[in-house]
């Protein structure tokens, strides 16, 4: 009995303070989508542009014609969303070139080139307010000495 061939389908995340993105790569006509809308419309331009750098170095490589992305995010800011998205987009691209051995070596490389955070969740996250302060590290002045 003949088994049909399945399709590669990889799936990968980013995460960025409180946001995380899930990407769903597969292939497809070259859309990427970030929750249901096209990534050309994501506002404000200057977050599109963070959010479309793997998207730029992955398509210079000739990585992303045939190539359909779909990403998932919530939670977070607007910058930590992009950061999350963009983690997430590269993550998931470099999974999916790979072949048999895993990873496209040649894409992993020019992302860490470029920026290192693009394949690494950054692990910073907010400091919890303490008693006795107004914030992480301020606390409050007496004057009566």
């Amino acid at each position: 009995m003949a088994r049909k061939k399945q399709a590669k389908v990889v799936n990968m995340s980013g995460k960025r303070k409180t946001a995380v993105a899930r990407a769903t790569v597969k292939k497809g006509k070259g859309r990427v989508r970030v929750n249901s809308q096209p990534i050309e419309i994501l506002q404000p331009e200057l977050a599109r542009r963070k959010a479309r750098e793997p998207l730029i170095i992955a398509g210079a490589m000739n990585r992303l014609e045939d190539v359909d992305i779909n990403v998932n995010v919530h939670g977070g800011g607007v910058m930590g969303q992009m950061d999350a998205i963009r983690t997430a987009i590269a993550r998931g691209l470099v999974q999916y070139n790979g072949g048999a051995e895993g990873i496209d070596s040649d894409l992993e490389e020019e992302y860490r080139r470029f920026d290192r955070s693009l394949l690494v969740n950054d692990p910073r996250r907010k400091e919890p307010k303490h008693q006795l302060g107004r914030g992480a590290r301020k606390k409050w002045q007496k004057s009566y000495r």
